[in-house]
């Protein structure tokens, strides 16, 4: 499965932006999903996760309230909904993708995933 994110771009903050990431291949119902950002400097976090049947969800405690993840099967996509953005949002956000054998399953360890995108660029002003 290849990915692409797209939906970055420059907002002021309290703005919401949506993330989505697209993927070719039929087998995107049996893929779990995590984004993940990496600010300038700072090595790359978690962001959240989506188990394959959607059923699974984490997220980073720093976007808990603020940022919802979901998915598509028939579009073979994940969208990452993300309001009221702070400037420490700003960051290269990145989708990642792993086979799962369980449709539960969901992971917040980039390590875990096998796949990912080339990343969109969120920046968020004061």
């Amino acid at each position: 499965v290849q990915l692409q994110a797209s939906g970055g771009g420059l907002v002021q903050a309290g703005d919401s932006l949506r993330l989505s990431c697209s993927t070719s291949g039929n087998t995107f119902s049996t893929y779990a999903m995590g984004w993940f950002r990496q600010a300038p400097g700072k090595e790359r976090e978690f962001v959240g996760a989506i188990s394959a049947s959607g059923g699974m969800i984490k997220y980073a405690d720093s976007v808990k309230g603020r940022f919802t993840i979901s998915r598509d099967n028939a579009r073979s996509s994940v969208y990452m909904q993300m309001n009221s953005l702070k400037p420490e949002d700003t960051a290269i956000y990145y989708c990642a993708a792993k086979a799962s054998g369980s449709i539960r399953w969901v992971s917040s360890f980039q390590n875990e995933y096998n796949k990912w995108g080339q990343g969109t660029e969120v920046t968020v002003s004061s």
